[in-house]
């Protein structure tokens, strides 16, 4: 859940997960999942911004009742998230912050493979 202001000045909090776009035309626009138009004061970049520190808060959060590291890579892989950028920081199960290990990497994740695509799709 996020909060974020209408454009009238009341606060609401959102479920993050029901977002589909996020449009300035020039005020933020939110489109759910449902079809329900929001419009908000932030701007789409501090929409995103909040999203993603709510979902980073809840991977942290799981990562630390986690027993082992690779269900730490279970869970991101649940999430979507690719630990193998190396802008972004993994977090062990300890919940220190180390780059993420290169000595493993599973195909889908190598910087010389290119785009992932999927079985059958012809690509």
């Amino acid at each position: 859940m996020i909060q974020l202001t209408r454009l009238n000045g009341i606060p609401i909090v959102l479920n993050s997960d029901l977002i589909k776009t996020a449009e300035a035309s020039p005020d933020t626009m939110l489109t759910l999942v449902n079809g329900e138009k929001i419009i908000v004061r932030e701007t789409c970049g501090e929409v995103t911004e909040r999203v993603l520190t709510y979902r980073a808060r809840l991977l942290s959060m799981v990562a630390r009742r986690l027993p082992s590291y690779e269900d730490v890579h279970r869970v991101v892989a649940l999430t979507s998230l690719d630990v193998a950028t190396p802008e972004l920081p993994v977090a062990t199960a300890e919940f220190d912050i180390v780059p993420p290990d290169r000595s493993s990497q599973t195909p889908w994740h190598s910087p010389n493979s290119g785009p992932a695509t999927s079985a059958g799709s012809g690509h």
